[in-house]
């Protein structure tokens, strides 16, 4: 790699387990068959990734989820939005094989095709779209790192929202969720701190009660059936 394209491409950095339980031989072949139709290549560094060129059909706008987990939500909002584009990044490979027999499935059966997924870090996806090019932005339950010195690997921090700012635009919306109480701390002083963003919430219930549109994730019923509290975090774009 060349000095200039090491100045504007980021570290891949993934951490934590990528892979599951063995699929089954059925499974494991369709996967594998349907992988590459619905993957993301990120293209070289410095070039900018249009998300309109992953797509067969015009799409009406671009969400994009990071850290998707088992895709429930990811998918379920595609199913009410068959007119938006959706781009999901998740490096665990077992979350990923589920959505991708979830979307197999649904476009064989005559669903509509709009949904793409990325293995491998997110800070490149961000990185590489182009300004505005976002009309909503998800980062659910990530995972929270809760020893000190692994904190600075949470997803959701001064670098990612900075990315997160450029890439929505004016009135649009960036959705953040965590059931660890440290992590709930350590998302608001950060959220605070990014001026481009502001946070749509005037009482407790508008981050103790999940909006009627932002569909349950499986994390989040297992968070809810252990006791602990999710918040939900609405930001606009300024």
């Amino acid at each position: 790699m060349s000095d200039d394209e090491s100045a504007v491409a980021p570290r891949r950095l993934i951490y934590g387990r990528r892979r599951g339980r063995k699929l089954s031989p059925t499974r494991e072949t369709r996967f594998e068959t349907w992988r590459p139709r619905l993957g993301i290549t990120l293209p070289a560094p410095g070039v900018t990734l249009d998300p309109a060129s992953l797509f067969a059909a015009p799409m009406k706008a671009y969400w994009v989820e990071v850290g998707f987990g088992d895709g429930g939500h990811l998918f379920a909002l595609a199913e009410q939005h068959p007119e938006i584009g959706f781009l999901g990044v998740e490096p665990y490979e077992h979350g990923v094989a589920k959505l991708v027999m979830r979307v197999a499935e649904k476009v064989e059966a005559g669903g509509p095709d709009n949904i793409r997924i990325l293995t491998d870090d997110a800070r490149l996806l961000l990185k590489a779209l182009p300004d505005r090019s976002v009309q909503r932005g998800f980062t659910l339950f990530p995972d929270p790192w809760p020893k000190k010195r692994h904190q600075w690997r949470r997803i959701v921090n001064a670098d990612t929202l900075a990315d997160w700012a450029r890439l929505i635009g004016p009135g649009d919306e960036l959705r953040v969720a965590t059931d660890v109480p440290d992590y709930q701390r350590w998302m608001l002083r950060h959220i605070l701190a990014e001026p481009r963003f502001d946070w749509q919430a005037e009482t407790s219930r508008d981050w103790l009660q999940r909006p009627a549109d932002w569909p349950p994730s499986k994390y989040e019923q297992k968070a809810i059936a252990a006791g602990r509290t999710p918040h939900y975090y609405r930001l606009c774009r300024i």
